[in-house]
């Protein structure tokens, strides 16, 4: 598995601060236990999204593997993918 980019990792780093914060302000948790619990969840799921960025941006598109295809054409079947 490739290493994450640096702004995979930024992306990664900034959904564990930004669930944290959202997090903590829902529950109201105020015992160790809990915070804990929640930055563990923060962890795990900033972990997950740099992991499925990365694996998003290492899969060669279809449409530039083909010899003889044309920009247009690319644009066209980026398109229909989105």
């Amino acid at each position: 598995m490739p290493r994450p980019s640096a702004a995979q990792f930024c992306l990664g780093s900034f959904t564990v601060v930004a669930t944290t914060v959202a997090l903590l302000a829902v529950s109201g948790a105020s015992g160790v236990l809990a915070v804990a619990v929640l930055v563990g969840f923060a962890l795990a799921l900033g972990t997950v999204v740099t992991v499925l960025s990365a694996s998003v941006s290492s899969r060669p598109s279809a449409v530039a593997g083909r010899p003889g295809a044309s920009p247009a054409a690319a644009g066209r079947e980026y398109a229909r993918q989105r």
